[in-house]
């Protein structure tokens, strides 16, 4: 290692750290456990010069490794079509519910935890749309598609005859209880183990979905931002990566000289 090899008393400078970081990398050690040592590396010397040991810190002269973003996991149009069009979910209370957790998920992008907090009070019929409450207490309005408001229509019809009662959330359980995260998990997997061999078969992957369709439709990616919750435009800009990766495959397939 480039630090091991430096004559006895010699204090490593930015030369030194960038021989250091090349051998990591050549020994297979990934960008983010670098980035991680000289992190700390970073805090060493800040140290020394608070101690008047040092001058400046020679890791500010130092470029850090990128770290690439894994893309997000996502299930084809096709096999959503295939999901929403043609596999029965029943027509009881459970089938209509399931159903319209897929929908939601799917169609919305809302996370699982916004999903099992939706009100009855929340939905709007007349205007289609829903209001959500995200992360940090915030709330959005997400517009609803027709499709959408129609199983609303006629899940909730379901809805009355089975809590007689009244409750206050939209996602119930067929003993009356709130529904929890852990079963929107398995009603999700269930289903899309139907149309898709993915390994990631969770609520997330539909809301990778949701974004990446749109994304591929051509909506806009401010809106899209905004439907989604995110706090900023970087947590919405990974799904164009998914997105390139579709127009890069299109254009070797179709290109006249590729």
């Amino acid at each position: 290692m480039a630090f091991c090899n430096l004559p006895a008393g010699q204090i490593p400078d930015h030369h030194n750290i960038r021989d250091w970081i090349v051998d990591l990398m050549n020994n297979g050690i990934s960008a983010r456990s670098v980035n991680r040592k000289l992190s700390t590396l970073k805090s060493f010397y800040r140290f020394l010069v608070r101690e008047g040991l040092m001058e400046t810190n020679p890791v500010k002269k130092v470029l850090i490794p990128k770290t690439h973003r894994k893309l997000p996991v996502f299930v084809n149009e096709k096999d959503m079509h295939q999901l929403l069009d043609n596999i029965s979910f029943g027509d009881d209370f459970e089938g209509m519910r399931n159903r319209l957790i897929i929908e939601m998920l799917y169609f919305t992008g809302m996370r699982v935890n916004e999903l099992t907090g939706i009100k009855c009070n929340d939905i709007n019929i007349h205007e289609s749309t829903l209001k959500v409450l995200g992360k940090r207490n915030k709330e959005r309005i997400i517009p609803l598609i027709p499709e959408m408001v129609s199983s609303f229509m006629t899940y909730l019809t379901k809805y009355s005859e089975q809590h007689s009662g009244g409750a206050d959330y939209l996602f119930m359980t067929t003993k009356g209880r709130k529904l929890y995260p852990r079963l929107v998990y398995r009603v999700v997997r269930k289903f899309l183990t139907m149309v898709t061999t993915l390994d990631k078969r969770s609520p997330h992957v539909l809301r990778h979905t949701f974004a990446t369709h749109m994304l591929n439709k051509g909506a806009d990616l401010n809106a899209i931002k905004e439907i989604l919750g995110h706090a900023n435009l970087s947590a919405t800009e990974v799904y164009t990566h998914n997105t390139f990766e579709k127009l890069k495959k299109i254009y070797k397939q179709a290109h006249p000289r590729a």
